[in-house]
């Protein structure tokens, strides 16, 4: 026995896959493994394969013609065996030792960034269409620094202990919730999809997980990592079933002690209403965490850097052809500098391709499936047939090989235009040009214009505008950034997560995610109790 401590974290160093490297040579091959056989993905429900009801093709986003494998969608039965099963290995899992718990997930990491580094890599290229360096970031690092990071953030929740008076002493003991926990993971980070349902385990919870059905690819070779690390059966049960089963049988189900949640808004609305309307009969008040939607920015004063500022909005609304919740997707710049920064991006997004992931000179890949694909085409053309919207690049889209969709910048008159508005979640960016003399006006617009407070960016060299625009919009996003893009938060860095209509702002990749997923029971010892009733002011 002993108080162990979890080596402090570091984040995972991200890979250059320079052309003619090692490295690069491992993605190739494991490229070419995957593409060479086709895999049968199963739900997990107790360390068991499970392969019932219809099968689902899995091709790649961005060449319909390469068929992945498959995947199963279930329905009620398996719902109900995986809840009951994460329930049956809850007590095991619960009184298991902390630093056990955590040595799996330790392992976890370095499995992922030793032997299946290239592999989930290449998978991440292939199944959701990103490029290398996003599946390195992302695949590979941040869900390594997740595993890493939140051991570690569990050590020093058990360490807040309370101080004690004479004769007594006062602890906290860190209890997993009363039942079970559901994890609704979305199909855009695969980081995302491994901490959800792994950030609850660690604090000694059982888990129902639901991945995106469009991503169910990657999804398993987490399942398979955490199996080859030493995670016991029925710990995280990997369940693909249709949306209305789940919330029929799980949001209903009276151990609901948890729900993890990253998707979309109206998903999550419904969600708490249903569990709001059954909050009678629950164990429970179930603990609700939740990451939605986002309509970011990028807010230009007139002293801002032209060159940082096009290079930002190029990046930060087009990497992953900006399907992250932190895309930029609007933006406000000034008159004056209107021009010159037109004039760049225009040049740079002269050397801005699109096409699969194995040219690694491309910069913008496929959209993850035909309905993300039909909802971004809905809005282009919307823009293409209003009176107070101009294309200034892309706008084009071609289905014939893959979900292809050209970066698009649109420049718009009416700051409330449609898609200033909205949530997009493709490569579209909307521009509105305001009058350098409403600053703060135009920050009163950026911050009122949106339900959403996700992220967010200020770009300014001079210091007080800097300070206006932070104060201005403290509440428009839960990450904030100065002079630099809205998106790319790092684990241990910058905690994640918005407000108002974004989430609940419990912050993944922080201590703050993760006392959710924990119940304290105060003791109390008395070393010598007392043996009559009176008090001394009693005499």
């Amino acid at each position: 026995m002993g108080n162990f401590k979890v080596p402090i974290p570091k984040n995972e160093p991200v890979y250059d896959y320079i052309p003619g490297s090692a490295d690069r040579a491992g993605i190739d091959k494991a490229i070419a493994e995957l593409k060479s056989q086709k895999i049968d993905v199963p739900m997990i429900i107790g360390g068991q394969e499970i392969r019932v009801g219809n099968a689902i093709k899995i091709t790649s986003p961005h060449d319909h013609s390469l068929e992945l494998g498959q995947w199963y969608q279930g329905g009620k039965e398996q719902i109900e065996l995986a809840i009951d099963t994460a329930m049956k290995a809850k007590k095991d899992w619960e009184f298991m030792p902390w630093e056990q718990k955590a040595a799996i997930f330790l392992k976890a990491a370095d499995l992922l960034t030793g032997p299946w580094r290239y592999k989930i890599n290449a998978a991440t290229m292939l199944a959701h269409s990103k490029s290398i360096f996003q599946a390195e970031i992302d695949a590979v690092c941040e869900l390594a620094d997740f595993f890493r990071y939140n051991a570690y953030y569990a050590e020093q929740i058990f360490n807040m202990q309370p101080d004690n008076a004479k004769g007594i002493w006062d602890r906290l003991d860190y209890r997993p919730l009363e039942g079970f926990v559901f994890a609704v993971t979305p199909f855009n980070f695969v980081s995302i999809a491994g901490n959800l349902p792994t950030s609850p385990a660690i604090m000694g919870n059982t888990v129902l997980w639901k991945p995106a059905s469009s991503v169910t690819y990657t999804a398993y070779m987490i399942m398979q990592i955490l199996k080859e690390a030493g995670l016991p059966d029925g710990v995280i049960n990997m369940v693909t079933a249709r949306g209305v089963d789940v919330g029929e049988y799980v949001l209903k189900n009276p151990n609901l002690a948890g729900i993890h949640f990253t998707g979309s808004t109206a998903v999550f609305q419904t969600m708490w209403k249903t569990v709001g309307g059954n909050i009678a009969n629950y164990r429970s008040y179930p603990r609700i965490v939740g990451e939605t939607g986002g309509k970011d920015f990028i807010f230009v004063h007139n002293s801002a850097n032209v060159e940082e500022v096009a290079t930002a909005i190029i990046r930060g609304a087009f990497e992953f052809q900006g399907q992250k919740c932190s895309a930029a997707s609007r933006s406000y710049i000034p008159k004056s500098m209107w021009p010159a920064l037109k004039e760049k991006i225009l040049a740079d997004m002269k050397d801005v391709r699109m096409g699969g992931v194995e040219d690694v000179n491309n910069f913008v890949n496929a959209i993850i499936d035909k309905s993300a694909y039909n909802d971004i085409v809905a809005y282009i053309d919307y823009a293409k047939e209003a009176d107070d919207a101009e294309f200034i690049c892309g706008g084009n889209y071609d289905d014939s090989k893959g979900w292809f969709i050209e970066p698009t910048i649109i420049v718009t008159t009416n700051p409330k235009f449609k898609l200033i508005e909205e949530e997009i979640f493709g490569p579209v960016i909307t521009l509105y040009i305001y009058d350098d003399n409403d600053f703060e006006k135009t920050l009163e617009l950026c911050d009122s214009t949106s339900p959403y407070a996700l992220t967010g960016a200020i770009f300014a060299r001079d210091r007080q505008a800097v300070v206006t625009a932070s104060n201005m919009l403290r509440h428009a996003a839960g990450n904030f950034y100065i002079n630099d893009k809205p998106t790319g938060a790092v684990v241990g860095q910058q905690p994640f997560g918005g407000g108002r209509a974004s989430g609940t702002n419990d912050k993944a990749g922080s201590l703050l995610n993760m006392i959710r997923w924990t119940s304290p029971r105060a003791i109390k010892e008395n070393f010598i109790p007392p043996k009559y009733f009176k008090y001394p002011f009693m005499g």
